[in-house]
């Protein structure tokens, strides 16, 4: 799963400086406060993810520098977490980030077609963003909806039930600017069962 966005961002796209927003320091507080006071460290990822919702899907280093100065914690017990899970990107994502989940049960439910649909749709390979900045796709590790499988994440919100057709719906909409309804693409309610019987 080679990926642009587990590697850090290039100097000249990188902020000179990070602080979380008033809002985001009133809710670092609040993580904080969930804690016992000598395991600061348990904060670190949750920190993480307001930083990088914070600065448009992606951690620059100066807020991972940020974080550590904040909590008190070495800048490589930040880094190794950063780095670690799948969910943290190191350089900027496109407006529309297509993460697709190739998990067990998501590939037993044929999400490496759903994955090269994307790549061929988009004419962008998996890890990389298009010139345009609008879209990037990454593979990833479970998303944690294996009940609907294959899945995959746009943004913030979860695709579930896909097919190779309803991913191509759902790219074409992006493109041409369209909604698009989250959640499972086949009105499943929650985990039910596809084919029920009376």
């Amino acid at each position: 799963m080679s990926s642009i966005f587990k590697k850090f961002a290039n100097d000249d796209e990188q902020p000179s400086s990070f602080e979380f927003s008033s809002e985001n320091k009133k809710r670092a507080y609040q993580i904080i406060k969930q804690y016992p006071k000598n395991y600061k460290e348990s904060c670190i990822m949750p920190f993480l993810t307001l930083a990088q919702n914070q600065s448009g899907g992606w951690i620059p280093k100066k807020a991972m520098e940020y974080i550590s100065s904040f909590l008190n914690v070495s800048e490589m017990r930040v880094l190794e977490l950063a780095t670690f899970y799948s969910m943290y990107n190191l350089s900027p994502i496109g407006k529309f980030h297509i993460e697709v989940c190739t998990t067990t049960p998501c590939m037993l439910r044929g999400a490496e077609k759903i994955l090269e649909k994307c790549e061929k749709n988009l004419n962008l390979k998996n890890g990389n963003i298009s010139d345009s900045k609008q879209f990037s796709i990454s593979e990833v590790e479970c998303l944690g909806a294996c009940v609907n499988a294959p899945v995959a994440k746009i943004g913030s919100h979860y695709y579930e039930d896909l097919s190779e057709e309803i991913m191509t719906d759902l790219l074409e909409r992006l493109k041409s600017g369209k909604k698009i309804e989250k959640g499972s693409q086949i009105n499943r309610r929650g985990s039910e069962p596809t084919n029920k019987s009376s």
